[in-house]
């Protein structure tokens, strides 16, 4: 066999190059594409479940609970941490599973559509959320836990009593919410318009700042606020009969029936009782 002069092993070289920097570009392509698929695939929220069934959680050791912050007094911050009433009730869920309650903030309208659960976010959802026909079509509700009305806060002395005041001014509401869906269907015949606010919080502070004429809302968030803030006040509520429920993911039996099963026996033995005359200074009349 011939030996290869200089320039033909010149132009091996080259080739011998050429390939080696196409391979370093396909690599991070094809990571690329494979990181790709794996996103594509679904996530896995878990089989379905019966009651009496193992209980699996996402997180070992850990209940993780949707909530959306704030709602005072059912779940804010305060000293650096998440309390109030819907906290509470839940830690004696987790205390009967054995592990810690953790808290994951989202949005209401994630939790509420059920895409909190179905991207594997959490355990079980509570965010003082109303029982709702819509809503059980995409996640599974405990027994109820709390009664709610709508009611509408106001500025002090603003002379707005109802919704039939609030003719061509500003009717402020928490996106994805009850109160929101009460709102909409009485605007037409009152004559206001509505703006949405993310969360509770925003939506308070701008009825007391004058940045709209009233707020709507469920009525114990609203009274908690006014007996704190003066300058504003609850001057009706409206009888919607609401129910709230701590919520799982569609199917999960065994964490319902555990859900419900904690529920009861607090109701039972003076436990929820206690929860709620610290959160509320009075115990429940008939939860």
């Amino acid at each position: 066999m011939r030996e290869l002069d200089q320039y033909e092993l010149l132009g091996v070289n080259i080739v011998a190059r050429r390939r080696n920097l196409r391979a370093l570009i396909l690599l991070p392509a094809l990571a690329l594409a494979a990181t790709t698929a794996a996103c594509a695939e679904e996530v896995n929220t878990g089989e379905d479940t019966q009651a009496g069934e193992e209980i699996s959680l996402i997180a070992e050791g850990k209940l993780t609970t949707c909530t959306h912050l704030p709602y005072e007094p059912f779940q804010f911050t305060q000293d650096g941490q998440t309390v109030g009433f819907d906290v509470e009730l839940v830690d004696l869920i987790a205390e009967d599973l054995g592990v810690q309650q953790e808290i994951f903030d989202t949005s209401f309208e994630g939790i509420e559509s059920g895409q909190s659960f179905n991207t594997g976010q959490c355990d079980v959802a509570a965010a003082a959320m109303t029982i709702t026909d819509v809503r059980q079509q995409v996640m599974d509700f405990s027994d109820g836990y709390f009664d709610a009305n709508q009611a509408l806060l106001v500025k002090t002395d603003s002379g707005i009593t109802g919704l039939e005041n609030l003719n061509g001014k500003v009717l402020g509401v928490q996106l994805g919410t009850t109160g929101e869906d009460y709102a909409e269907e009485h605007k037409d015949a009152h004559g206001y318009t509505t703006r949405q606010f993310e969360d509770l919080g925003l939506l308070q502070t701008a009825v007391k700042t004058g940045q709209i004429d009233a707020g709507i809302n469920d009525n114990s968030v609203f009274l908690d606020f006014a007996k704190k803030n003066p300058d504003t006040e609850v001057t009706t509520e409206f009888e919607t009969g609401e129910q709230y429920g701590i919520a799982v993911r569609k199917g999960n039996g065994a964490m319902l029936a555990k859900v419900n099963e904690v529920l009861a026996a607090a109701k039972q033995d003076g436990r929820y009782d206690a929860i709620y005359e610290k959160w509320f200074g009075t115990t429940p009349d008939s939860q």
